[in-house]
């Protein structure tokens, strides 16, 4: 091991613990103890010889060695106290009272030694402490002061430096307070080489780390002008960190997101408290800008937590309140939330649904039910009744059409459930969609005349055949009819059309009936939804009917539209291919079924009529 190494352990082993915890203190106290300790220890050492070769010390000489004993006093001091600026003080006052003295013994103000008052404040600018450097100035004034006090009033002893002696003393005393003067521009340019290499290797640190995290680090001043961001926010946003600078984060925040940015900053550098706040950011794609493309747009979620810069490092920040902030991407975390309320409002929704459900099917059954028990119990007791055979075949007929109404909702109710247990067979096959369409409007004459509603259906003889489930189709066109005869008013109309549009066939039923109000359209097709909440409902229904529709079209690959506006009538329009291929056949059950999607947006649209 260096010897100098050896000195640098032993220095250590001296250093207060409380100077251990910052390496610049530490290297102020080494700096401060090893040149006096080294100093003294040598004047210690050299004080037998000086007094064998010279004899008994003069005054002069008593003080000289007094002095250079004196620091390694002061250095026990700073060793035990870790009191930096007490022991600066110290040192300065010990070197002001020798020179004073040895200037009273040696000619007062003119002695050789008064130049050294000057190395007193200059000893005491190593302490970067302003109360030593004005205590040292003090002293050091003080003292040149006492000597020309003492010489005006004539108290100044006899020189003991004899005249022949004189210049020499003179270039003594300048030689040797320009060494000490040297030593402590030395001392002076070794702690700043010190604390510039502690910076360095500090910067270093706080680059790796601001190169290697994921999340970004930013100062920002007051109005949220960004004076710093970490490289990882080029990861984070696509974008290069310099376009970021200033306006650059702001100007990409989300227009609605923006007054909760600036204000999180502004009541961070005004409170003096942590403030936390999440908005949205443009990203760019970087792949997209790698590969020469036009770069895509996306918004993200950042979560950004701010604070003020802390008193300690201000001098280091711009004049001013200055913010700190982290900011991490919590897109993720936000989609889920979000998955969450959709899943909570869904779950709500079923639970209306349901209860409508329940309200709706006690009437839906107890109606018929109601309507076959009391007109089959008049029957059985005809004789009472007195019923003729007219008023017998009346009441069948009645109990005839509560029981096929009895079983059109329990189908519509099994056929649901089917769909959405992806038990309902799908089989295509080649078949005219015109037949079918006519075939279903003639079933609808009867039911739309005795609501006094005329039914116009507008098919063109060269229809082409399409491949689809023709019972499927059949059951879409009679349920779409059936709710446009049930809404329209007595003398109203319902249209049918159909034609091919490129690869599809659309079908358009048009009524004019009461229509929809906006909120219900956007809920139309929903199982057991009914629309008329915002407006009476005077229809019965499980509200089934759509709901099927959809199901059925979107089994077939298609689409449904619906428009409307109350008071102006109805238009739904389905969309579908004219050639259906079915899904691959299960090599378990060998049967080609498809469950309905939950209403995927592809797959079904409503609008509202203009």
């Amino acid at each position: 091991m260096r010897l100098s190494g050896i000195i640098r352990d032993h220095l250590d082993s001296l250093l207060h613990p409380s100077a251990r915890r910052d390496l610049m203190t530490a290297a102020r106290h080494r700096a401060f103890i090893g040149p006096r300790l080294l100093g003294g220890l040598a004047a210690l050492a050299m004080l037998p010889v000086y007094l064998a070769l010279r004899g008994a010390p003069q005054e002069i000489e008593v003080m000289v060695f007094a002095w250079l004993i004196a620091p390694i006093l002061v250095s026990y001091y700073l060793s035990r106290t870790g009191h930096y600026v007490r022991a600066q003080i110290l040192s300065s006052t010990a070197l002001a009272a020798v020179v004073t003295a040895v200037c009273v013994a040696t000619g007062g103000i003119s002695s050789f030694a008064a130049i050294w008052l000057v190395a007193v404040p200059l000893d005491a600018a190593l302490s970067t402490s302003r109360r030593a450097v004005a205590i040292a100035v003090v002293l050091a004034l003080g003292c040149a002061l006492g000597l020309v006090m003492i010489e005006a009033f004539g108290a100044l002893p006899a020189s003991k430096v004899p005249a022949q002696y004189g210049s020499l003393f003179a270039a003594l005393g300048i030689a040797t307070a320009t060494m000490y003067a040297s030593g402590l521009a030395f001392s002076a340019e070794a702690l700043a080489q010190t604390s510039r290499k502690l910076l360095v290797d500090e910067e270093e640190r706080y680059r790796l780390l601001a190169h290697n995290i994921s999340d970004v680090i930013s100062r920002h001043s007051r109005n949220g002008a960004i004076q710093f961001i970490s490289p990882a926010a080029e990861a984070l946003l696509g974008t290069p960190v310099a376009l970021l600078l200033e306006h650059g984060l702001f100007d990409r925040v989300h227009v609605a997101d923006r007054p909760a940015y600036l204000t999180a900053l502004s009541e961070a550098a005004r409170s003096g408290e942590e403030r936390s706040v999440e908005f949205r950011v443009r990203r760019h794609s970087t792949q997209a800008q790698d590969q020469g493309r036009t770069a895509s747009a996306e918004f993200i979620w950042i979560e950004m937590r701010c604070r003020p810069i802390d008193a300690a490092s201000r001098p280091l920040a711009s004049p001013g309140v200055e913010v700190v902030a982290v900011m991490r991407d919590v897109t993720e975390r936000k989609t889920q939330e979000q998955a969450l309320e959709m899943a909570r409002t869904d779950a709500e929704r079923a639970g209306a649904s349901k209860s409508r459900f329940l309200a709706t099917m006690s009437h839906e059954l107890r109606t018929p039910l109601n309507a076959i028990i009391g007109f089959s119990e008049m029957i059985v007791r005809e004789k009472e009744m007195m019923l003729d055979a007219a008023r017998r075949q009346e009441y069948a007929q009645l109990i005839n059409e509560s029981g096929l109404h009895l079983l059109s909702v329990v189908n519509g109710i099994l056929d649901m459930s089917k769909m959405e247990s992806g038990n309902f067979e799908i089989l295509p096959e080649l078949f005219a969609p015109r037949d079918s369409l006519i075939g279903c409007c003639n079933l609808m004459v009867l039911k739309a005349r005795e609501n006094g509603i005329d039914i116009v259906t507008r098919a063109p003889t060269d229809l082409p055949q399409i491949t689809g489930d023709p019972r499927a189709f059949k059951q879409m066109m009679l349920n779409l009819l059936s709710n446009a005869i049930k809404f329209s008013e007595r003398g109203g109309t319902v249209t049918v059309s159909a034609n091919v549009e490129g690869s599809r066939l659309l079908v358009r039923v048009i009524d004019s009936g009461v229509g929809i109000g906006a909120e219900d359209l956007k809920r139309i097709g929903d199982p057991f939804f009914q629309a008329g909440k915002t407006y009476q409902r005077r229809h019965e229904g499980t509200g089934l009917g759509l709901s099927i529709v959809k199901s059925l079209v979107a089994m077939h690959g298609g689409e449904m539209t619906v428009e409307s506006q109350i008071g102006e009538g109805t238009t739904v329009t389905v969309a579908l291919p004219m050639v259906f291929t079915p899904p691959l056949k299960d090599t378990a059950s060998n049967i080609a079924t498809l469950a309905p999607p939950r209403a995927e947006p592809q797959d079904y649209q409503v609008k509202k009529r203009a």
